[in-house]
């Protein structure tokens, strides 16, 4: 096919399909789901797990029990044989723009969560040097704020160090 697109590996079968994405980590992994030694759909489940890339299925089964597996395991885009050269391209473009949406959800997750542990860890660490030191809320924070600075150590890691040297 002559869509513009570049093919950097080709695999015949599940593992091996596994391993080359590992090490090449292209931008879409197109697979069957009829291969030996590892199915696509498991190897679909394996590689989205580990965000290497996504997954387009192309094959010729359209049962819904395999349908169904395709979604749980993450899979982008199922295009059922025989297709047209036509419908490929359209489909590849919304997988990696889904994939790429899908990845950006998952780091302002984490950089969400990362900044409600340091929330907690800082409000933990200002309510204890307000009860050990007498200290007002403000003066806690900005205790914890210069110790930052001065160490060169995110609020986060200050907070957790003055809370661990109270344990002790």
């Amino acid at each position: 096919m002559s869509l513009g697109y570049v093919v950097v590996g080709e695999a015949g079968d599940g593992r091996s399909a596994i391993n080359l994405a590992r090490e090449l980590r292209p931008d879409l992994v197109i697979m069957d789901i009829k291969m030996p030694d590892l199915d696509g759909i498991d190897a679909a489940r394996i590689l989205t797990a580990e965000s290497i890339a996504p997954v387009l299925l192309l094959t010729a089964y359209s049962q819904h029990e395999l349908v169904e597996r395709a979604k749980e395991a993450g899979v982008v885009g199922y295009i059922v044989k025989p297709f047209r050269e036509s419908d490929l391209a359209p489909a590849i473009e919304v997988a990696i723009a889904r994939y790429k949406e899908f990845q950006a959800l998952r780091t302002d997750l984490h950089d969400v969560s990362e900044a409600l542990e340091t929330r907690k860890a800082v409000d933990r660490a200002k309510g204890l040097l307000m009860d050990t030191q007498g200290l007002k809320e403000a003066d806690a924070f900005r205790k914890i704020q210069r110790l930052s600075m001065n160490t060169r150590k995110s609020m986060r890691e200050v907070a957790e160090a003055i809370l661990l040297a109270n344990e002790l």
